[in-house]
C-alpha cells in the first residue's frame, strides 16, 4: 500500500510542523512519493528554503503557509488558504513538550502546549476529514507518543496531550474507516530531533525522524497505531505488560534522567 500512497490519498498532503524534525522528514518522504505539499510552520525562511529544495529535487508543487498554531486564528488561516485544494493526506506533526514539576512550571506555556498539540490538531482534522469523507478517500496521521500510554511525572501536560491524541486517533480510526478515510496514530519513543531543547530535556539515543516517517507511511491504512523504531517498541511492550500505577512510577525515574530540570 505504501507504494500506492499517491493514488490512494493524493494529490496534496498537508504537513504541520514541517520546518524541522519529524514534520520535515514527512515532507521529504511524501515529496519522494510525488505528493504536492502544503507545508505549515512558524518559520517562514526555513519553510521557503525547504520548499525550494523539495521542488528542485522532486519536481512537485509546494505551498508554504506561515502560521502559529498556538492560537485558533492560526488553524483557521491554514484552513482558509487550503479551502480550494484537494488535501488527501493530513500529517499533524506540529507540537512541543516540556519537563519539570507541574506546579513549578509556567501555566501559560502548558496552555500553549495543549493548544498546539491538541486543539489545533482537532480543528485541522475535523475540517479536512469532513472533505475526505465526502470524497470517500483520505488519510490522517496524528503524532502520539509512548508517553501517552500512562501519566508521566515531570512531563505531566505533554504526556496528557499525547494520551488525548492517542485516544482521539483510535476513535476516529473506527468512525472514518467505512468512509474510506484511514487514520493512524504514530507513537514513537525517543526521537533524535531539536524537540528536546524546547522541552528542557536531553535525548541522545532514539529513532531518526526519517525512520518515523517511513514506518508511519508504511503502516497507514494497515493499522490504527504504529510504534516506530526498535527502542520505541522495546520500551512500549515492556512497559505495557506492567500495571498502570507501576508504569507511572517507572516513567518518573526515566524522566528524571532525561529532564534537565534542576541539573
Amino acid at each position: 500500500m505504501s507504494d500506492n500512497l499517491l493514488n490512494r490519498y493524493g494529490p496534496w498532503a498537508l504537513v504541520t510542523g514541517a520546518s524541522s524534525g519529524i514534520g520535515r522528514a514527512f515532507a521529504y518522504e511524501l515529496a519522494e512519493r510525488k505528493f504536492n505539499l502544503v507545508l505549515v510552520a512558524r518559520s517562514k525562511d526555513v519553510l521557503e528554503a525547504i520548499a525550494i529544495e523539495i521542488k528542485s529535487k522532486f519536481a512537485v508543487e509546494v505551498c508554504v503557509i506561515t502560521a502559529d498554531l498556538g492560537n485558533s486564528a492560526g488553524s483557521r488561516a491554514v484552513l482558509d488558504q487550503v479551502e480550494s485544494m484537494e488535501i488527501g493526506l493530513l500529517v499533524a506533526s506540529a507540537g512541543f513538550g516540556g519537563s519539570g514539576p507541574f506546579v513549578e512550571g509556567d501555566v501559560l506555556h502548558d496552555l500553549d502546549m495543549i493548544q498546539v498539540n491538541c486543539t489545533a490538531c482537532v480543528e485541522l482534522t475535523h475540517s479536512l476529514s469532513q472533505k475526505m469523507k465526502g470524497r470517500k478517500r483520505g488519510g490522517v496521521i496524528l503524532l502520539s507518543s509512548l508517553l501517552g500510554w500512562q501519566g508521566v511525572p515531570l512531563s505531566a501536560i505533554y504526556a496528557a496531550t499525547k494520551s488525548f491524541i492517542q485516544s482521539f486517533a483510535e476513535a476516529i480510526h473506527i468512525e472514518l474507516k467505512p468512509d474510506g478515510v484511514d487514520v493512524l496514530a504514530v507513537a514513537p519513543g525517543p526521537v533524535v530531533t531539536n524537540f528536546d531543547r524546547r522541552a528542557n530535556m536531553t535525548i541522545e539515543k532514539g529513532a531518526t525522524p526519517k525512520i518515523v516517517a517511513q514506518q508511519a507511511l508504511t503502516a497507514l491504512g494497515r493499522r490504527s497505531t504504529v510504534v516506530p523504531g526498535p527502542l520505541s517498541k522495546l520500551l512500549t511492550y515492556s512497559l505495557l505488560a506492567l500495571p498502570r500505577a507501576v508504569r507511572v512510577r517507572i516513567m518518573r525515574q526515566i524522566m528524571s534522567g532525561l529532564s534537565n530540570h534542576g541539573k
